[in-house]
């Protein structure tokens, strides 16, 4: 899939979306980000010394997943992290690297998900996580108290 394809399903547009492109391998779903340097994460973190904030690597993880979760209507319903679980950082994700991520649903109880997923950059392991998801209508989340 490429970015187009992935609005479709994802709500995210712009520079929050964080991912070049995706596909399916089965029961995976398998994500590519190449990391330019040029990114508004990558300008504080750190001056002189960036580095992808590990909090984005697991964005990139949910994006990646969020693809396997039957039945998202993009215009509808949103995909929202509910959990982040077993979390560990094993090797930087630098400029010029292309991070690739490899997720899958462990199990669901619709409206929520659950996953877990690797991030590497050239078959190195940097990141790995389990995550979990809840669908809800949009209308809901952007209401007004």
């Amino acid at each position: 899939m490429t970015r187009e394809e992935l609005q479709d399903i994802l709500p995210h547009r712009d520079n929050m979306l964080l991912l070049d492109s995706l596909e399916r391998d089965g029961e995976y779903a398998c994500g590519r980000l190449k990391i330019t340097g040029d990114e508004w994460f990558l300008k504080g973190h750190f001056p002189g010394f960036p580095v992808v904030p590990g909090v984005i690597l697991c964005e990139i993880l949910a994006q990646s997943a969020c693809i396997l979760i039957p039945k998202i209507d993009s215009e509808g319903q949103i995909p929202m992290y509910t959990g982040l679980d077993k979390v560990r950082f094993k090797s930087p994700v630098y400029p010029g690297d292309e991070f690739v991520t490899r997720c899958r649903l462990t199990r669901s109880k619709h409206p929520f998900y659950f996953g877990e997923g690797e991030g590497y950059v050239e078959g190195r392991l940097c990141v790995k996580a389990a995550f979990s998801f809840g669908i809800t209508e949009k209308s809901v989340c952007f209401q007004k108290s």
